[in-house]
């Protein structure tokens, strides 16, 4: 006879989720007395508690102003509003262990004198910024008698021990005034300070404290009980997390001097670059160990760029000075060739120093940038008058090159046309026109009724200079035409400027 095999019954096991609290009840359920205000002041909520203390209920004062529906009257008062409005601007808890404040009469009749000592909270938001302030307030008026106390003997003598009591707190919260003042000073004078200053916690680097001008710098981003890395993640790349890696393992400082960091300042904007002095203290604990780092320093942006910018004026002067010499030098070279006697030298070499100093005028209204065209040709024409030129062209702003050049070149033009051509004696002018097309400088020289010109036997200084002037670097050329009713010169000059 065969026996059958029984299969057990499957038995599922359940496990019942674990409720979570309601938070909203317990925070009405606590004994101690608790509200909640938002930045302005106004009442978010409050527990059972703090309405039974100032015997109102919750709606009588939600919505309101925490200093409209209980005036701060007095010295508690003021130490009250003051604690709440420093807690909502520095993040940073206080407690006050013993202010009176009165309160008006749910009746409306007057004020009942009530003794407090308040924990005053800050509640941050997911970014880390303070989003509203709590208060726990303990009321201690009926437990020591303050009331009694506070108005004399008159109105009951206080129990054995209790005078003593209420001295003691009132030396004590004298003592934290004295110390909050301090503290609010020193956290003033940190908050205040010229240069940037944060104070970084832990192996992560949190942000624990931050000064004014650390948020200038960084673009005004919430750090507040955040990493270093997370916070400010363009510079995790930059090398100043293994700097303070380096600070805290070794308990040494670093002093860095002109540092180039990059920064996301603006939300999605560009990368800025910064230079900055700065100082990387550790902060020992008794033990010898470094249990954050002091950040100090100061953006000297401005002063490695005016130092660079020196730097280019000082380079781009070594480099004029060195032109202006080879310049004269050239020029004195060939006006000695060319002088019969030590009079016409000098004559000659002057006019010429003359009209490159002219030029340098011109470059330096301009701080060397540019020279207009029309303005380094009427330094030739002027002392001939105005009916002997004729000017005809465009603006045309010429390079600091271009305008030493050609600034020599009309000098050589003009002076040969004094004494021998169209400026000479006489009805003669001169017509200078120009066009710019392709960015080249296409400009004619034309005198006209001047005396009757004949090619010269030989090309002197003015001419081999006219004549190799803009050639070389500039690119340009510049082509004499003696014809027998005056002198022709066609200039051909790629314009560097693009004008």
């Amino acid at each position: 006879m065969s026996q059958d095999l029984i299969t057990p019954p499957v038995i599922e096991t359940r496990i019942a989720p674990v409720p979570k609290p309601d938070f909203g009840q317990l925070f009405r359920a606590m004994p101690g007395q608790y509200m909640i205000l938002d930045l302005e002041m106004n009442y978010v909520d409050a527990n059972a508690a703090y309405c039974a203390s100032v015997e109102q209920p919750l709606e009588a004062f939600v919505g309101r102003n925490v200093f409209e529906a209980f005036p701060p009257t007095g010295e508690g008062g003021r130490q009250v509003e003051e604690s709440l409005r420093r807690v909502a601007v520095t993040g940073v808890a206080e407690t006050l262990p013993l202010v009176a404040y009165p309160i008006p009469r749910p009746s409306g009749d007057g004020f009942m004198m009530k003794y407090w000592s308040c924990v005053h909270l800050p509640l941050f938001d997911a970014e880390g910024r303070v989003a509203f302030v709590a208060q726990n307030a303990v009321d201690v008026t009926e437990l020591q008698h303050l009331k009694t106390i506070a108005y004399g003997p008159g109105q009951g003598a206080p129990a054995q021990g209790e005078s003593d009591l209420f001295q003691r707190a009132q030396e004590m919260a004298a003592i934290n005034d004295s110390l909050a003042r301090e503290t609010q000073g020193l956290r003033d004078l940190f908050m205040q300070a010229p240069g940037f200053m944060t104070v970084l916690t832990g192996p992560n680097f949190t942000f624990a404290l931050v000064n004014t001008a650390y948020q200038q710098l960084i673009g005004h981003r919430a750090v507040i009980g955040r990493p270093l890395a997370e916070a400010l993640p363009e510079v995790v790349e930059q090398g100043f997390i293994e700097v303070l890696q380096t600070v805290a393992r070794e308990r040494k400082p670093f002093i860095g001097q002109a540092a180039r960091v990059l920064l996301q300042r603006t939300a999605d904007g560009p990368l800025e670059e910064r230079f900055v002095d700065f100082v990387y203290q550790p902060i020992l604990d008794a033990d010898g160990l470094a249990w954050g780092v002091f950040v100090e320093g100061s953006d000297v942006t401005d002063r490695v760029l005016a130092e660079r910018q020196q730097k280019l004026l000082v380079d781009e002067l070594n480099h004029r000075v060195k032109n202006t010499l080879s310049t004269v030098q050239a020029i004195a070279d060939q006006t000695l060739r060319s002088a019969a006697d030590p009079a016409s030298f000098r004559e000659a070499f002057e006019s010429r120093l003359m009209a490159l100093s002219a030029t340098h005028d011109l470059l330096t209204a301009t701080s060397w940038r540019s020279a207009p065209l029309r303005e380094v040709l009427l330094g030739e024409f002027r002392p001939y008058g105005a009916g002997r030129y004729r000017l005809d062209g465009a603006d045309v702003d010429l390079t600091p090159a271009e305008a030493l050049a050609l600034g020599l070149l009309f000098h050589e033009l003009a002076t040969n046309a004094a004494k021998y051509g169209a400026l000479s004696p006489g009805d003669g002018r001169v017509s200078v026109a120009w066009t710019v097309e392709d960015s080249r400088l296409r400009l004619t020289w034309s005198e006209i009724a001047g005396p009757p010109v004949r090619p010269p036997q030989e090309r002197g200084f003015g001419s081999r200079l006219i004549e190799r002037s803009l050639r070389g670097a500039l690119g340009g050329e510049a082509v004499l035409d003696f014809r027998p009713e005056g002198l022709v010169c066609r200039i051909d000059l790629p314009l560097a400027a693009g004008s």
